[in-house]
């Protein structure tokens, strides 16, 4: 090969690197499509315990091809109150386990079919209308361009041997580890692909540009460098996520110090198997990322209470709990008793409704002082009532198949529509929210006088929605009428803060965007209170 300029280089590395990135995202992307909503449920069920965490973990990291995406999801999961603290540090393990898979994928000799793989998912993208062989082509098509992108970046680091600096670079690396460790870690978080680093790393060893000595301390720190996304995605996330987030730091960087105190034996250890299996450069670096996150898990495993204590006393505070989960649908009482499971679902939609009411309190905080944590809340609380919504329709479902008497009969088809009237409630919700979010990030001012009325009409439709859902919890008709009474008054309300907005617009008090901002809440809020009284004459006619 003829020698190569410094823009060629420079070229075919950064091209390289970017296709190779793409082909990361872009097969993960597919694999995620090609497993839907699996690999949520299997992080939700499969999570009882820190080893069933760490196998789930790992499974669901070789499926998605990202060690980030399933640190990401169980953040997300902790977030939504559907899996514990201690059940994510389970998962994080295992996902350290499983993303050295890819490694071990890119050791093997298969970089000169990348083309041919190419060229099937273009076949399955473009020339196939079923979307299960475009999600597959997805796959192969990230597959192929992650090779090819590790191809392009060979050829371009090949004459980085020659480079005088960077051969002092590798020196200093395999004199000082702490500096190979800092070199993996910012390149890690430069890319926000561990994935990528390591991929990287194999590549430069591969070509003869780093010796192992200095490989393996960049190794370890590629591992730190990949709990920055985990952090980031954290940020403005609950309590609970945020320790999850950092049990993953302490996790790799514990990992870290430790096998740096046995650094010698453990880069003598790699050689031994180098030369045993005759393992090829990349596979070897493959074979030191496996041994090193499997023995990390080992030590550390026994002490997932132990990180869950240590993050709680670094990052103090209480929890705002939101328990997504259903809790009192027992699917064997369907069969037993259909009385009693409906007894149960109502339970569980009286639940559900008080989350709505909690959730509309945070969305009204959110509308009084602009503070996001209110606004996290009430999606979250959205998000358990839509959960809520699946799981009780679900059961009342099954429920429906039973021989059921006139009185639960009208028991349960009050109970189907009061659920879907709750879950209308949490989407006007969401609506208001998305409504003050465009106002902030828009800039538009909301006179004192729209606000002060807005305030009335939020504190009326709450009291709405509390006393229907009273009514509902203790069959009472005074409750019901009193919020079907109330509900007249939201109307009413509702058309005259229209007219006073209208003068206030033609006064020059509030703008346009205002007056638009303005009138799709009160409209939200009088659409829950329709829903309100939907439940509070479902009461009426059941008593």
């Amino acid at each position: 090969m003829e020698e190569l300029g410094l823009q060629e280089i420079l070229f075919m590395f950064f091209g390289g690197l970017a296709i190779f990135l793409f082909g990361i995202k872009y097969m993960g992307d597919g694999l995620q499509k090609v497993a839907g909503d699996k690999l949520r449920d299997m992080l939700d069920k499969f999570t009882s315990n820190p080893v069933m965490g760490v196998i789930t973990g790992i499974t669901v990291t070789v499926a998605l091809q990202t060690s980030t995406g399933t640190t990401v999801l169980a953040i997300g999961l902790v977030n939504a109150g559907f899996m514990s603290l201690r059940q994510a540090i389970g998962v994080i393990m295992g996902a350290n386990i499983g993303t050295t898979v890819t490694a071990f994928i890119i050791g093997l000799n298969i970089a000169d079919y990348a083309l041919p793989i190419l060229a099937v998912g273009t076949l399955l993208i473009f020339f196939f209308k079923n979307k299960k062989a475009n999600n597959f082509g997805q796959v192969f098509f990230g597959f192929g361009a992650l090779f090819y992108g590790l191809n392009l970046m060979g050829d371009g680091l090949r004459p980085i041997r020659e480079v005088e600096a960077f051969a002092d670079l590798t020196v200093s690396m395999s004199q000082n580890p702490m500096l190979g460790v800092l070199i993996g870690t910012i390149f890690t978080v430069s890319v926000q692909s561990s994935t990528a680093a390591i991929g990287l790393l194999q590549q430069l060893f591969a070509e003869g540009a780093i010796g192992i000595d200095a490989a393996l301390p960049v190794l370890f720190g590629d591992n730190i460098g990949t709990t920055i996304t985990a952090v980031l995605a954290s940020l403005g996330a609950s309590l609970a996520a945020k320790r999850a987030a950092l049990t993953h730091v302490i996790f790799n960087v514990v990992g870290t110090v430790l096998v740096l105190i046995i650094i010698q034996p453990y880069i003598s250890f790699i050689v031994f198997l180098q030369d045993a299996l005759e393992l090829n450069a990349r596979m070897t670096i493959a074979w030191a990322h496996g041994i090193f996150n499997v023995s990390n898990v080992l030590i550390q495993l026994p002490f997932v209470g132990v990180l869950a204590f240590i993050v709680t006393k670094l990052l103090p505070g209480r929890e705002t709990v939101i328990e997504y989960k259903a809790q009192h649908l027992d699917p064997t009482l369907i069969t037993q008793s259909s009385s009693i499971a409906l007894t149960q679902a109502k339970r569980e939609t009286l639940r559900m409704g008080e989350l709505s009411v909690q959730g509309l309190h945070e969305s009204a905080q959110f509308v009084r002082t602009n503070q996001n944590r209110h606004a996290e809340l009430a999606n979250q609380f959205e998000d358990a009532i839509n959960n809520l919504d699946k799981k009780i329709t679900e059961y009342l479902t099954k429920i429906s198949t039973n021989s059921l008497s006139a009185n639960d009969s009208r028991l349960h088809s009050m109970l189907m529509d009061t659920v879907r009237d709750i879950e209308r409630v949490g989407d006007h919700m969401e609506n208001i929210v998305e409504l003050k979010e465009y106002q902030i990030t828009n800039k538009v001012k909301l006179s004192e006088s729209a606000v002060e009325d807005l305030e009335q009409m939020f504190t009326l439709t709450i009291s709405t929605l509390e006393e229907a859902m009273e009514a509902l919890d203790h069959d009472d008709n005074e409750k019901a009428r009193s919020a079907i009474l109330k509900e007249e008054e939201i109307d009413k309300m509702e058309r005259q803060l229209r007219k006073k907005h209208i003068r206030r617009l033609n006064d020059g008090l509030c703008d346009g965007s205002a007056g638009i901002v303005f009138v799709d809440m009160i409209s939200n809020l009088e659409r829950i209170g329709d829903h309100s009284v939907n439940i509070a004459e479902a009461v009426t006619e059941e008593t």
